[in-house]
């Protein structure tokens, strides 16, 4: 990989990282807590199309919940989260079988966290947090997406950013 496209390559990951955190702190009032809708988690599926997204969506995740009220638990419990989603996204052959993983992953790493933390009912944090999950990856992100893959500027750039590895 020569050095113009490495840059390129750096550029973009910093600007899906930024999406997500700015996605997340802007809609902050439904992006945390038990009852939660947090839009930036659709980005979790580019990562079905490019794994190098990956370390973007991580260390999105990462930065955004910094800003979480519950810390740095969140910090390490809702990232570890993003990072088992987007392992199983990638290693998806399917986009609404990727949409599923984190579904199941917040909703189960995210209700433990809220349940130990914040003393909320367990299956009621687990069931809540993965129904706003599935509305906003396995609906919105997958009409979304679809829609993406039949956009020629958006395969274009995806097979663009492939020259990069």
């Amino acid at each position: 990989m020569n050095k113009r496209s490495r840059i390129h390559q750096i550029i973009r990951l910093a600007i899906i990282t930024a999406l997500y955190v700015t996605l997340t702190i802007v809609l902050s009032f439904m992006s945390y807590g038990n009852i939660q809708f947090r839009i930036a988690e659709i980005l979790i599926l580019l990562c079905f199309f490019r794994k190098d997204y990956s370390i973007a969506l991580i260390l999105g995740c990462a930065i955004a919940n910094f800003f979480s009220p519950l810390g740095i638990v969140d910090v390490i419990f809702g990232t570890l989260a993003t990072a088992i989603s987007v392992l199983f996204v990638m290693k998806s052959k399917n986009l609404v079988v990727a949409s599923i993983f984190p579904v199941i992953f917040n909703g189960i790493i995210i209700g433990l966290e809220l349940y130990y933390v914040l003393s909320l009912p367990l299956l009621l944090s687990m069931a809540s947090v993965a129904i706003g999950e599935a509305v906003v990856v396995m609906v919105l992100g997958n009409l979304i997406f679809f829609k993406l893959k039949k956009n020629a500027n958006f395969l274009e750039l995806i097979e663009a950013n492939q020259n990069c590895e």
